[in-house]
């Protein structure tokens, strides 16, 4: 794992999930605006390639789950593809969050919900996917798990998230900007203290996507598989439910 020069704030446990609760409750307001600034607006296109992954074309008319939604984007880039013709329940556990993302599609129905106790039955849906939030979980295992049980059998599951690049150069040059231009950015457009210092630590401390894969291996997914993007900034996972 990559080093910091410092502890992360917050490492685990129900501290964790108040300390990234409050987060994302106050930077809501600005937090779609953040993320196409700091990605340079390539997080759009991040997310039409882990909907393509997806596979909802074998069940267009099928009920879809975009866990940790957060402004409800990813839900939306399937909800408003040609030839959806299904429902996405997008769930999160911050109630400001999926207030931004209300009106985004007419096919994407916003849930309250924590990703550790989803309220829904074994095997309700046809899809699953999460976009830049399972480094965020209290429990990343269970969360996974939980994940498995509200899929049916043979349904995917697309994990979208930030990693860090393999290749020391470019791992050096990227934490450069990761933990230090990044948080003044952030911070200066949010108008939150910490929220942008979260971001690069939390990222830092999740599990390189070799390991993610083997975690979803053994929390009920088959044919598991990842692609890294732009040098391994940003990482897609699929599973099949078993």
């Amino acid at each position: 794992m990559f080093a910091t020069d410092r502890e992360l704030p917050i490492t685990g446990g129900a501290a964790k999930r108040a300390y990234v609760r409050g987060i994302f409750s106050a930077i809501a307001p600005r937090y779609d605006l953040l993320n196409h600034i700091l990605s340079l607006n390539i997080d759009r296109r991040w997310r039409r390639l882990a909907v393509d992954r997806l596979g909802w074309e074998r069940a267009p008319e099928g009920t879809y789950l975009d866990i940790c939604s957060g402004t409800m984007d990813l839900a939306a880039e399937l909800g408003n593809r040609p030839g959806f013709l299904g429902k996405v329940i997008a769930t999160d556990f911050v109630q400001e969050m999926l207030a931004r993302g209300t009106g985004k599609s007419g096919r994407a129905i916003p849930c309250n919900g924590d990703a550790l106790a989803l309220p829904f039955a074994d095997g309700s849906f046809d899809g699953a996917m999460v976009g830049f939030g399972v480094r965020n979980l209290m429990d990343l295992n269970a969360g996974l798990a939980e994940a498995a049980r509200v899929l049916k059998p043979g349904a995917r599951l697309v994990i979208l998230e930030f990693s860090m690049p393999s290749r020391r150069w470019l791992r050096n040059l990227y934490s450069r900007y990761f933990l230090r231009i990044l948080p003044v950015i952030g911070r200066f457009v949010s108008k939150h203290r910490d929220a942008y210092t979260w971001l690069p630590e939390s990222v830092l401390a999740f599990p390189e996507p070799e390991e993610l894969a083997i975690r979803m291996r053994t929390t009920g997914f088959d044919e598991v598989s990842y692609t890294t993007m732009l040098g391994g900034i940003c990482a897609i996972h699929v599973g099949t439910r078993a």
